[in-house]
């Protein structure tokens, strides 16, 4: 089943049951003997809140303060996520943000006398600043600790969104077709494109051959499925100097398996940061299944005001999932944001102004609105990479304000696209701590807001702008909405 570097092409569905089943029993119970005695705080660092979209009950910080790092050395929770929200930085800001935190992480482990271990979540499609975060975490650890990092291990396996990763080569589904990541939409990102699909490829590329192809260690299916543990253990074991550990997987039960090794290695003294989706972090958390989230949790039967769904994200599926939505049978009201306001005189106050008076008209009358930024987004063909994010941002800003200045409570509040969700949260709502209470569908977080925000005790639903089918906006929508 070896595919070539020259034939990285799309491949039918039928490519992930090529492969001998994986004994998910006995990688369970195995890795469940492997975490008695593992103690190391897991701090997870997410580029965008979507990262939360695979665990429950796991808290949840939007800042990551000396004070805030200290309590969360103190809680009793094995995992904690600080929202970092860096996939919309400028690299200057994220060079300093990471160093910031790695500074504080170093702070308050020594002051608790407990070890951790470091996550930067990713994009599951390979966008956002990698190296960079990893880099800088690794620097700053090491000058503040001591500790040297042996490798870092490269995971963006995340079965929800139809992320897979098989023999090296890493996939997007799309319908029925599994898609090399280095073809789809996702690489032609104004701010993180890249070609690569081959992950050892992919690093040598961002790294701009730093880490070569050549010299990653690579964990195949093949170790996987057949419970190789030494030998995978001997791999993660004979890392040094930061090498990158790609992971291939196409189930849950394969990064288990992985999982049950990394553990051994770390406890023979190994030391290891991780760029991963979302599953890799459910895995190494101990984070259990839960059924999806029913409406009884999400909605206060005693609201007569309506719903808001916030839009921002521009990628394809995205776009598709708004024109299903507008399709719907429901009483819903559409209002699109003009982002072309962003270049004339009065920039886009006047938008906020009109588009809040039209929201919380039809709210009142107790019907869901949906406000969504019109579908082109102009970008001058000199602007570089950290002026086409300032863009995103100030538009996301935009949003938010309109969140921010609601004068009633909407009946639930949906928000799509990573930057967007994350402003809305942090911005609109005001959120410091929430606590991710599970999905409402695959891949799709929702959070349970803190006292101090905007709407305490309020579910949030956070919907990635690349998840998802064409009908998921829409069958949640109506979910919502239904019964009022």
């Amino acid at each position: 089943m070896e595919i070539h570097m020259n034939e990285i092409y799309a491949q039918p569905l039928s490519l992930l049951s090529g492969f001998p089943q994986g004994d998910e029993k006995r990688a369970d119970q195995l890795l469940l003997m492997e975490r008695e005695g593992f103690q190391r705080k897991i701090i997870v660092l997410d580029d965008d809140p979507t990262g939360t979209q695979t665990v429950h009950d796991v808290p949840v910080f939007t800042d990551w303060t000396e004070e805030t790092m200290e309590e969360i050395f103190a809680l009793e929770d094995p995992m904690v996520f600080i929202l970092t929200n860096s996939r919309s930085f400028s690299t200057a800001r994220t060079k300093e943000v990471h160093r910031e935190i790695a500074l504080h992480i170093a702070r308050a482990s020594k002051a608790s006398g407990r070890e951790f271990l470091v996550i930067s979540r990713g994009d599951s499609t390979l966008r956002g600043h990698f190296p960079l975060e990893t880099e800088v975490l690794r620097d700053t650890l090491t000058k503040e600790t001591g500790i040297s990092f042996d490798g870092e291990i490269i995971c963006p396996f995340f079965k929800e969104g139809g992320r897979f990763t098989v023999n090296n080569i890493h996939y997007v589904k799309e319908e029925s077709r599994l898609v090399p990541a280095g073809q789809t939409e996702f690489a032609r990102d104004k701010s993180f494109a890249y070609e690569s699909s081959h992950l050892g490829a992919y690093v040598e590329e961002k790294s701009r051959g730093a880490y070569r192809k050549d010299d990653c260690i690579y964990i195949s299916l093949e170790e996987l499925r057949e419970f190789r543990l030494e030998e995978i253990t001997d791999k993660l074991l004979r890392a040094g100097n930061f090498q990158k550990i790609i992971l291939n997987a196409i189930d849950y039960v394969d990064v288990k398996i992985f999982c049950i090794c990394w553990l051994r290695a770390m406890k023979q003294g190994k030391n290891y940061l991780a760029r991963s989706a979302a599953a890799l972090t459910k895995v190494i958390g101990g984070v259990s299944d839960i059924p999806l989230l029913s409406r009884e949790k999400l909605v206060d039967a005693r609201s007569s005001a309506g719903g808001l769904v916030v839009i921002g994200s521009h990628v394809k599926k995205s776009t598709s999932q708004l024109n299903s939505l507008m399709e719907s049978e429901h009483c819903l009201h559409f209002i699109e944001f003009n982002v072309s306001r962003y270049f004339s005189e009065d920039s886009l106050e006047s938008e906020v102004s009109r588009v809040l008076k039209e929201a919380e008209s039809f709210m009142e009358k107790g019907t869901t609105v949906v406000i969504y930024t019109s579908r082109e987004l102009v970008v001058p063909d000199t602007a570089d990479n950290d002026k086409i994010l300032g863009l995103s941002v100030e538009i996301s800003n935009a949003l938010t304000r309109i969140v921010h200045l609601l004068t009633l409570k909407p009946k639930f509040i949906i928000a799509k696209g990573g930057i967007t969700s994350s402003d809305v949260a942090t911005k609109g709502l005001s959120v410091r701590k929430a606590m991710v209470m599970g999905q409402i569908k695959k891949g799709i977080p929702v959070w349970m807001t803190g006292p101090e925000s905007k709407f305490p005790d309020m579910p949030y639903i956070i919907f990635p702008g690349n998840v998802g089918e064409v009908s998921t906006l829409r069958e949640i929508v109506e979910e919502l909405d239904c019964g009022r």
